[in-house]
């Protein structure tokens, strides 16, 4: 065999090596730490659940109403519904309406278990897969980015204070009604009634950087911390799991009196990303 055959058969054995390395390379884990505290509150309504499929990841939270009954049957009902549409999906191209029909599902379901009974609940909702975002939400739960010390705010709060605002900036009312309106945070929409609206998507992928923290949270925690303690222990936690205790482990101390419900779920994947 000549020395051209011989260089041959070397760059093929290169090429079959290095195919099988790329088809055997594992994907990257991504860490996931969640806590949670019931509060003052007689039941635990919160909910929420994580998965993962050749897809993506996605995490998913859950803030059943507490000031109607079976809070805790609705928010199980809607994080049942959407991770189980998650496990069909095939294709990213699929997220858009995947958000859209599992907050149908879900309302659908939730209605139809409760058979004239009240209940709903929030729900917030993050894909993260290639390195991207992917999210959808409704209600006052909340999707965040921590990044660089510093917090990025994915989702609106779907509660009369937002109208309110519109209507100031609109110059039709005064920031002092927006202030004293006794309503302000009262949910204008949520999952398990039948004048559900829609659910919030994002119209776009929100490229995660390396470091980024995916933070989904219920207001018992956003309304007990400020974002300057929230920041602190996210930047000198060890792992998203100590993270996420430390920050429940502070709102427990704090022993306020009307304390909520608190749940937060960290998704995090240091060497994912564009940064």
């Amino acid at each position: 065999m000549g020395m051209i055959g011989v260089f041959i058969i070397i760059l093929l054995v290169l090429w079959y090596i290095r195919q099988r390395l790329l088809v055997e390379e594992p994907k990257r884990k991504l860490q996931i730490g969640n806590g949670q505290t019931i509060g003052r509150r007689a039941e635990q309504d919160d909910y929420f659940a994580t998965a993962t499929t050749p897809l993506g990841t996605i995490a998913v939270l859950a803030d059943g109403i507490s000031g109607l009954a079976n809070g805790r049957l609705a928010s199980t009902i809607a994080v049942d519904v959407f991770i189980q549409e998650f496990s069909k999906l095939t294709s990213l191209e699929q997220i858009e309406s995947f958000f859209a029909r599992a907050s149908r599902l879900s309302n659908s379901e939730i209605i139809h278990t409760l058979r004239g009974t009240k209940g709903g609940t929030t729900i917030v909702a993050a894909v993260i897969a290639d390195g991207y975002l992917y999210w959808g939400a409704v209600g006052d739960s909340l999707i965040k980015i921590f990044r660089n010390q510093d917090f990025i705010t994915v989702n609106q709060k779907h509660v009369l204070q937002s109208v309110l605002h519109e209507q100031y900036l609109a110059r039709q009312i005064t920031k002092q009604d927006v202030l004293d309106n006794p309503l302000k945070h009262r949910l204008i929409n949520y999952i398990g009634y039948e004048g559900f609206k829609n659910i919030e998507i994002g119209q776009q992928p929100l490229a995660l950087y390396k470091g980024d923290k995916v933070i989904l949270c219920s207001d018992g925690v956003y309304n007990s911390m400020t974002e300057i303690e929230m920041a602190y222990i996210l930047a000198e936690a060890d792992s998203p799991y100590d993270a996420a205790q430390d920050i429940i482990e502070v709102i427990d101390c704090k022993k306020l009196r009307n304390q909520d419900n608190a749940t937060i779920v960290i998704v995090e994947d240091g060497e994912q990303g564009y940064g």
